[in-house]
């Protein structure tokens, strides 16, 4: 199908170092631009970040140190992608979050100044995930095929649930769960640990506030000090955790963190 158009759209896409937009910084930018004729233009170029890429985020989109070390940094090719974006609006799969925020983290960093303002954008993601529902009763239609009727009953929607987790089990069996960092989770069976194992492998609280790295050392997921170690920041902030208690906070994550704690103290 044809795209409509009265002006160009540039699809774009990002690899970076990381996902935080002020720390991190781009390896590879990739752009599509569509015309109102049908015609595409393509800019593609990896890009010098300045700083190492981790190796985990390497494993993800396959470009290490040595792939961009004669790559240009970004501030030389500002730009040729600023001239490329000229008077096209802009697309992408999850642009919003991530994607736009970093290309203007760059221009600015670069002294350029990129007014987004003037541009329409679309979030394909954004669609995807709009039209696409993720109700219960989306999910009993996607699994079993029929309509939940007396959506919003809890007898029906607990019924609904048993259906649709049936379904799931016969769907997925035997297959291999693989998270966003391409890592392999496990493989889906009938037995309750093997699925509690491989979908809350990093929850540490019931509300996800609190998760595991790597090394299963117990994170922060959520605020300033997401993706840090906990016991690092109750030792550099002790005043974190009498915040946290003072706060609206699930109890059950409070919970957690005083356990943390004091464990903390009697180990000294």
């Amino acid at each position: 199908m044809t795209i409509s158009l009265k002006r160009p759209l540039v699809f774009f896409d990002l690899e970076a170092t990381g996902v935080d937009i002020i720390k991190d910084k781009i390896v590879e930018i990739a752009l599509v631009k569509i015309l109102p004729s049908g015609e595409e233009k393509i800019f593609h170029q990896k890009v010098n970040p300045t700083i190492p890429i981790p190796a985990d985020v390497s494993k993800i989109h396959g470009i290490y140190d040595q792939d961009v070390q004669d790559a240009p940094i970004f501030k030389v090719i500002a730009k040729e992608v600023l001239q490329f974006l000229e008077g096209a609006d802009i697309a992408g799969f999850n642009v919003l979050r991530f994607d736009i925020p970093l290309l203007m983290e760059e221009f600015l960093r670069s002294d350029i100044n990129f007014d987004i303002d003037k541009k329409k954008i679309v979030d394909v993601q954004q669609i995807f995930h709009t039209m696409e529902k993720r109700t219960l009763s989306a999910a009993y239609t996607f699994y079993c095929k029929k309509k939940l009727e007396n959506a919003h009953s809890a007898l029906a929607d607990t019924h609904a649930t048993v259906a649709i987790f049936k379904q799931q089990l016969q769907q997925y069996e035997g297959k291999k769960v693989i998270d966003a960092q391409s890592k392999n989770l496990g493989t889906i069976t009938n037995d309750i640990n093997t699925i509690h194992d491989i979908f809350h492998h990093t929850s540490v609280d019931l509300s996800n506030r609190l998760a595991y790295d790597k090394d299963r050392a117990v994170i922060f997921n959520f605020g300033q000090h997401k993706g840090k170690k906990v016991i690092d920041i109750f030792k550099q902030y002790p005043n974190y955790y009498h915040w946290i208690m003072r706060s609206s906070f699930p109890i059950d994550t409070k919970r957690k963190l005083t356990q943390m704690r004091l464990q903390m103290q009697l180990q000294g």
